[in-house]
């Protein structure tokens, strides 16, 4: 099971949030492309960057420091979030080095967006499926729809999407442990991959989640308060992961 550290971007800064909420946020540096680069340093094999302005404003806002971080690390495997709502914005984030797209509130606002999404850049298109109690949300977290996640999860395993992120919001950055329960369902009812995401505290959680790994089709876990606060190291979690599910 790969461990992924998240960037979680606003304003340039490199931050993190308490259930998403944009006025609850911890400045952790203000060189976003350093702070990569200690988790590189640490052993990380893949980014998670997230554009916090961008999931609010609906279009790119700190695309340039995804850019940068993109151009420092050309060989990592770099996944984005926040804001992308057409195929354009795909377009110039892969010509830019990353990897991965991650298609959140559009993908619940217009299905028909992530079908194309993959006809044009097949393996690349990932869904974040944001959830509280079974329940995506959307904006930013700002909206709980009635859409029930493994519904959701469903009709995008079929238009091909590479994986899921998989966030139970009332757990992200709150330091109370991953809802290990919800994720393993959500993973049993695919057969494609999924991340997790929300709530790693500790490397107790991290063998929580592996135990979960073995048994279900989580190939990751995002962390992000854990690492920057110091509960959790990075090397260590994923030195465990590497043993308890072997190196990805």
């Amino acid at each position: 099971m790969l461990l992924i550290p998240a960037i979680d971007l606003k304003d340039g800064q490199c931050v993190r949030l308490r259930q998403g909420r944009m006025e609850d946020d911890t400045v952790f540096s203000d060189d976003p492309v350093e702070m990569a680069s200690r988790w590189v340093d640490a052993g990380a094999r893949r980014l998670h960057l997230v554009d916090l302005n961008g999931a609010f404003a609906g279009e790119p806002v700190n695309g340039s420091v995804i850019t940068a971080i993109a151009e420092r690390f050309p060989d990592l495997p770099i996944q984005v979030g926040g804001g992308i709502r057409d195929e354009a914005t795909i377009e110039a984030y892969l010509k830019a080095g990353v990897d991965y797209a991650i298609i959140g509130t559009q993908a619940v606002k217009e299905p028909d967006f992530v079908a194309r999404a993959c006809q044009a850049f097949p393996g690349h298109v990932i869904v974040g499926l944001d959830a509280k109690d079974g329940q995506v949300a959307i904006n930013g977290w700002a909206e709980i729809t009635e859409q029930r996640v493994e519904d959701l999860a469903k009709r995008f395993e079929q238009d091909g999407i590479r994986a899921i992120v998989h966030t139970d919001i009332g757990r992200d950055g709150m330091l109370g442990g991953p809802n290990i329960e919800a994720t393993a369902a959500l993973a049993d009812a695919i057969s494609i991959p999924l991340i997790a995401s929300g709530g790693i505290t500790g490397i107790g959680d991290i063998e929580s989640l592996c135990r979960a790994a073995n048994a279900h089709n989580i190939v990751g876990a995002i962390t992000g308060r854990a690492i920057y606060e110091g509960t959790l190291d990075f090397t260590a979690g994923q030195a465990l992961a590497d043993e308890l599910t072997g190196a990805a």
